[in-house]
């Protein structure tokens, strides 16, 4: 989700379901330790409860970068062992790490001693053609005697060369089973479960075998399919009216914001202008958070495109 799910994006999804443990996209520990670490740790406090996922594998770089995460009030410490794109594999951590489970323990070890919130794992179930369950068990088991005790486990191989990263979120075929296997035989670990889930049916079939479903651009294009029954887009829109006005305030441009709105009315009749009018540029280049109200009119109503600006 790197790119995705920015602070604005996390704000945004936060006013849709005020119960969801929302995670920062993958930061990596040279860009907390090299960049702008007030950028990229940001958060408000509506996000709570709030992760943010680390991508690493130096120990003593990891421990450092939670350390920071720590200090700055986030709920929770991730470690990103899924993402098998090449940049990051270049980078020699991401999925490439599967294969190394003495040496995440040994960052999980790290990351524990300096931080006071959990310390979490999020992995695949293998790499390339290494598909057997044993693979996962063991993986998890070292891991687990390090005293990681949440595993978010995306139900896939990772395959490091040949597939883009998309290809390698539909190509691999899901193994949910393995998932549900690692919850029977660790029934002292959280096991959360990742990958292909785009429905509350769904989600409610695999909370009978596991602790937690976690859910990514599902969530991110169709961001209502998390609301309470009680919640009304209006609402959600208005609220994101007044932060907007306090972020172009502080020279935030809108379009960093709006852009995460843009699936919040799909499957509803009028999601295509919802879309089109909050990807406007010329509406966009006004940097004016009345866009919002205006879009919310013109989709709420039967008002004419045209009164919708």
């Amino acid at each position: 989700m790197m790119d995705w799910t920015d602070r604005h994006c996390r704000y945004f999804l936060r006013q849709v379901c005020p119960q969801a443990f929302l995670y920062t996209e993958m930061i990596t520990t040279g860009a907390l330790l090299h960049g702008d670490r007030e950028r990229h740790l940001a958060f408000d406090p509506a996000e709570h409860p709030v992760a943010v996922q680390l991508g690493g594998s130096e120990p003593e770089e990891l421990a450092a970068c939670a350390q920071f995460a720590v200090q700055r009030g986030y709920d929770e410490v991730n470690l990103n062992i899924g993402c098998p794109s090449e940049r990051v594999q270049r980078g020699a951590f991401g999925a490439c790490l599967m294969a190394e489970p003495r040496l995440v323990a040994d960052c999980v070890r790290a990351m524990r001693a300096a931080s006071d919130v959990p310390v979490t794992v999020k992995h695949r179930l293998g790499i390339d053609a290494i598909d057997s369950y044993e693979f996962v068990r063991d993986f998890v088991a070292a891991v687990a005697e390090a005293g990681c005790t949440t595993f978010i486990v995306h139900a896939r191989n990772a395959i490091l060369k040949g597939l883009s990263p998309k290809e390698n979120r539909q190509v691999p075929p899901l193994r949910y089973e393995h998932v549900y296997r690692l919850k029977e035989e660790f029934s002292h670990l959280e096991i959360v479960l990742n990958g292909g889930i785009a429905s509350w049916p769904e989600i409610g079939r695999h909370l009978a075998h596991v602790d937690g479903v976690m859910l990514g651009r599902a969530a991110y294009h169709h961001p209502w399919l998390l609301a309470d029954p009680a919640k009304r887009r209006a609402d959600v829109v208005r609220a994101m009216h007044r932060y907007a006005e306090r972020e172009i305030a502080a020279g935030t441009a809108l379009r960093h914001i709006t852009r995460h709105m843009l699936g919040l009315y799909h499957g509803h009749p009028r999601a295509r202008l919802w879309r089109r009018l909050l990807s406007d540029s010329a509406q966009l280049s006004r940097n004016d958070p009345q866009l919002l109200l205006g879009a919310l009119e013109a989709v709420e109503t039967d008002l004419p495109l045209a009164r919708a600006a």
